[in-house]
């Protein structure tokens, strides 16, 4: 992964097909933070309130007390929470620290209400995501 946040976003399947201008006002709404290792930074069954960026770090992922994955630098978490409203699918734990980019609902939603072709692209790249986490719900 690049050090540049702008290029990282670019990299990022959810944000693949945004402008480097659409990108630019992701990038402002953003948030950095670190987290240090055995934070539970997402917990399953609560309500998504923000969506993270891995830029450094690796975390894991548990769903229903079973290990799913572990996931470094590009990964995104929590974006589907943010944008529907339901309760987070997964809990994620630091394994290491970690360092993030976070997009609160708030700021999401002001994505979203600037430019109807960001909101496009990035709702077809939310499906698609979707359709690679649980292949049978779209069909």
């Amino acid at each position: 992964m690049t050090t540049n946040i702008l290029d990282t976003l670019a990299e990022l399947d959810l944000f693949a097909d945004l402008s480097k201008k659409e990108i630019k006002s992701v990038r402002q709404r953003m948030t950095p933070m670190s987290v240090t290792a055995g934070t539970e930074l997402i917990t399953e069954g609560e309500i998504g309130r923000e969506a993270f960026i891995i830029t450094d770090g690796e975390a894991t992922i548990w769903r229903r007390g079973r290990l799913v994955t572990t996931v470094g630098p590009g990964t995104v978490l929590g974006e589907m929470a943010v944008l529907t409203g339901i309760t987070r699918t997964a809990t994620v734990r630091a394994e290491t620290d970690l360092e993030l980019q976070m997009l609160s609902r708030r700021e999401f939603f002001g994505l979203l209400d600037e430019s109807p072709t960001m909101t496009r692209k990035l709702l077809v790249s939310t499906i698609n995501r979707l359709q690679e986490l649980e292949p049978g719900l779209l069909q």
